[in-house]
């Protein structure tokens, strides 16, 4: 389950932060988990929860935004919209894709106190 080591960097890297520029309390978290980035948003939520705890950010709200998944066909050269890995190209069928985006997962805001 890489999900526990990933929620536990994200933590420590919010309280990082926080703690950097004079902040007491993390109350809200902004995730931003890409569909193609094979991280359960659900299990992040509960390693999140367990890795916060003790720290500044215990009990911090912990927001998923989705990203969608996005690929350049090489076999039609056309930039399309993928929900999952493993899926073909929905113009041409190939299976010839370079991932966009979608693939990545990152913090997009703290909110603090």
């Amino acid at each position: 389950m890489h999900e526990m080591s990933l929620s536990m960097d994200t933590v420590d890297l919010v309280v990082e932060q926080a703690t950097q520029q004079g902040f007491s309390k993390i109350t809200k978290v902004w995730l931003e988990i890409g569909v193609l980035s094979c991280v359960e948003p659900d299990t992040i939520k509960f390693c999140f929860d367990l890795a916060a705890k003790e720290t500044i950010a215990q009990d911090a709200a912990l927001e998923i935004v989705p990203k969608a998944g996005e690929a350049h066909c090489y076999d039609c050269d056309k930039v399309i919209s993928l929900a999952q890995r493993g899926e073909s190209c929905p113009i041409c069928h190939g299976y010839k894709l370079k991932v966009l985006q979608g693939d990545e997962m990152r913090i997009k805001e703290i909110e603090v106190e």
